[in-house]
């Protein structure tokens, strides 16, 4: 569990090892929702404990829960979400934090179960997760298009294109 928040906190650039984290977690965590389908909030479950993101993916979608996570941090409010994918050996999983906005990301964690080393296992690497920085999940009509992991990507100052830089050898990875 307190790998968990570390790993929730660092999407927003605090950092803590596990003796920190729960007491840095619960300062700058100020809300955990637990969401429906339909955007309400379901006030019987508790986001943090309560849901696990690889079960509720396997629930029928009216039944499935997910964690929203909403951080302050000197008066700036960030929305922290789960994501979980599949790679090329096995799950990945991680976090995306929004800014203000709920447009431009903040900033990412992601990890996995088996992904090759000096491949997909890169995706754990901050240089990776860097790439993620400020670009953009709604394009200008404000419709979702997310984040791509493109290896035709180009333009890495281009925060508005909704692609970030592939890690070559690692395409199964990028998609999941």
């Amino acid at each position: 569990l307190k790998e968990k928040m570390q790993n929730i906190l660092a999407t927003i650039g605090i950092k803590t090892d596990r003796e920190g984290a729960e007491k840095l977690f619960n300062q700058y965590i100020v809300e955990q929702l637990a969401l429906k389908n339909d955007g309400s909030v379901d006030t019987a479950v508790d986001a943090f404990s309560d849901i696990e993101l690889a079960f509720e993916l396997k629930k029928n979608p009216q039944e499935q829960r997910f964690p929203l996570y909403v951080a302050s941090v000197e008066e700036t409010q960030y929305y922290i979400i789960p994501l979980r994918g599949a790679g090329l050996w096995n799950a990945i999983w991680g976090y995306i934090a929004l800014n203000e906005d709920k447009n431009s990301i903040k900033g990412v964690v992601f990890d996995h179960q088996g992904e090759t080393a000096g491949l997909g296992a890169e995706i754990t690497q901050q240089w990776f997760m860097d790439r993620f920085l400020e670009e953009k999940i709604f394009d200008a009509s404000g419709a979702l298009v997310g984040i791509t992991v493109s290896k035709t990507y180009n333009d890495p100052d281009d925060k508005d294109d909704h692609e970030v830089d592939a890690i070559s050898g690692a395409t199964i990875t990028g998609d999941g």
